[in-house]
């Protein structure tokens, strides 16, 4: 595997995340991140890489060291601004092992393919079929996978690729911003998938929910998030902080319909349980908010939290995880499954 510490240190990460000319961008992923993903990646010299959203540009200029002179990266996003700004660095500092297209990379980029690696710095609805069927076999890919049908739950996934056949290596805790069909300014703001209310005002909350019986117009979420946003029963639960990702890949594993994520007024987000009638989450800060002391969703959310607690708290890459092959309506590929921990490794 090629140096990751010689790859870094060649590239300042400054030159594209705050460029004198072009300037700032938000669109960009913490360096430890990028650490994390390339050295699960194992690039090798020589090889040719699809990285799945452009970004800041920083780390199509890693690639492009990893490959070496004799690999090739491809880089696309779709975003023409991003693009444009990456290139205009890219030249800037005499990198030319790498190429940059204003595509969709949900799809890939079959023009360039086959390749040896695929990287993904967003989170798609599942694992495309396109990035499987464009790696040669041995190949690996890291991405962003959803564990359930809502924003923000996510795990960094290591997937190696064998006849046609992705196989899940590894699994770790994390999450990118939602992959969307056009450019956004800030893909934080409401998420664009799986929400299925919003309210505006002041500052946006939204919920999301598993429940597949709800209204045309949404009314059971409208309730859920109007009972959320001024509940009738709180209490503090103990320390969450370096818990959520082991909650949030706990829940998921449960598969419950009534799983619930809500954002409140675009400052902190829960994980819970909402019904047509009931509703309660524990927030990041480790506060329940629930519609009533003797709520439904709140016996419910404490029972998922007593099982969380017995289980050791654990973290998510002790899950068992397996790819399930979809063919329905939508993007072709494979969700992420998560089921019961696999030792008992806790945080």
């Amino acid at each position: 595997m090629a140096d990751l510490n010689e790859a870094f240190g060649a590239v300042p990460a400054g030159s594209y995340r705050h460029h004198e000319r072009w300037g700032d961008t938000i669109h960009r992923s913490a360096p430890e991140w990028i650490q994390r993903e390339l050295t699960s990646l194992r690039v090798q010299p020589g090889n040719r890489v699809l990285e799945i959203g452009t970004g800041s540009g920083y780390s199509g200029a890693l690639l492009t060291q990893l490959c070496g002179p004799h690999g090739r990266v491809t880089s696309v996003d779709i975003s023409s601004e991003l693009i444009d700004r990456a290139q205009a660095i890219h030249t800037e500092r005499g990198i030319t092992g790498i190429d940059l297209h204003v595509a969709d990379g949900l799809g890939g980029y079959p023009a360039a393919a086959p390749f040896d690696r695929v990287v993904g710095w967003c989170a798609p609805p599942r694992l495309p079929r396109a990035w499987v069927d464009q790696v040669v076999d041995g190949g690996r890919i890291v991405a962003c996978l959803p564990i359930a049908r809502l924003p923000s739950t996510t795990l960094i996934t290591t997937v190696t690729v064998d006849a046609g056949h992705p196989r899940v290596e590894a699994v770790i805790g994390g999450g990118y911003a939602q992959s969307t069909p056009t450019a956004v300014d800030d893909p934080e703001t409401v998420s664009g998938r799986w929400v299925d209310f919003c309210d505006h005002r002041p500052d946006p909350s939204w919920i999301a929910t598993g429940r597949r019986t709800d209204d045309p117009d949404r009314s059971g979420a409208c309730t859920s998030l109007d009972q959320l946003l001024r509940p009738e029963h709180t209490e503090t639960y103990r320390e969450m902080e370096t818990g959520w990702r082991s909650w949030v890949t706990f829940t998921a594993a449960l598969a419950d319909p009534g799983l619930s994520l809500v954002s409140l007024r675009n400052r902190i987000r829960g994980i819970g349980h909402s019904s047509a009638t009931s509703a309660a989450v524990i927030l990041t800060d480790a506060t329940v908010i629930a519609d009533s002391p003797g709520s439904t969703s709140l016996t419910i959310l404490r029972t998922w939290l007593t099982r969380w607690e017995q289980a050791g708290r654990p973290t998510p890459d002790t899950f068992n995880t397996r790819l399930m092959p979809y063919d329905g309506p939508g993007l072709p590929g494979w969700d992420l499954q998560v089921l019961r921990p696999a030792t008992g490794r806790h945080e």
